[in-house]
């Protein structure tokens, strides 16, 4: 019976990590990854805003049709960058006839069009 390799072996070379090293699950690549996107109508992106001046690059994805997930923890005690973000956001959402809405504390979604977010959380009945 041959063991097909798992994630571990086939970036780290072993199937074990040894205690207090890390696999840093941002640099692996899979084969697979890519050829998935390209099929894909449309991806969830999560982007992290260092700065105002980074909004352009994340807003490309918006263009495309992704739904992007704007982490801009980084940018929200500038009361003039946040006012300049919104102003954009709500143009992008505009543009492409999707939507933006904030959805946690210093996290907002920006969907394409044909996707609405609703305001309203899911709460589990009790």
């Amino acid at each position: 019976m041959m063991k097909k390799p798992g994630i571990l072996r086939r970036h780290h070379g072993s199937e074990t990590l040894e205690e207090g090293s890390f696999l840093d699950l941002g640099a692996m690549q899979f084969e697979d990854e890519a050829a998935a996107l390209a099929g894909a109508r449309g991806a969830v992106r999560l982007a992290e805003l260092m700065r105002y001046e980074d909004l352009h690059a994340v807003s490309k994805y918006a263009y495309q049709g992704d739904i992007v997930l704007v982490d801009y923890t980084s940018i929200a005690n500038d009361q003039i960058a946040m006012k300049r973000l919104s102003i954009d956001l709500k143009n992008v959402a505009k543009d492409t006839g999707g939507d933006v809405a904030g959805i946690a504390k210093n996290l907002l979604c920006i969907a394409p069009a044909g996707i609405r977010i609703d305001r309203q959380k899911i709460r589990p009945s009790m």
